[in-house]
């Protein structure tokens, strides 16, 4: 069970965002934020990450997220808010 004070969210983003690292530096800010999730490619092109954290860590993973790294180019991004699980212990790129 999570502490009351974490949020969990779905994060799927589009645009220019997958052969641009976009993954790497994911997880990069992720860990220093201090969240813990996942992110991953999927096969429309979009790039899906699930954040865990505190309110004010998620609020600035996200305002992240509007840009992403360098090459990126976000055109769109959706957030879905969820209850957190808990089920993480770190951030990590998954390839499924």
């Amino acid at each position: 069970m999570t502490a009351s004070s974490e949020i969990r969210v779905r994060v799927v983003l589009s645009g220019l965002v997958q052969g641009v690292f976009f993954r790497h530096y994911t997880r990069k800010n992720a860990i220093t934020y201090g969240l813990t999730g996942c992110v991953k490619n999927r096969p429309d092109g979009c790039v899906e990450a699930i954040f865990e954290g505190s309110e004010s860590q998620v609020a600035l993973m996200l305002e992240w997220c509007r840009i992403g790294p360098p090459s990126a180019r976000v055109t769109d991004m959706a957030v879905f808010r969820e209850e957190a699980t808990g089920e993480f212990t770190d951030f990590e790129i998954r390839y499924d």
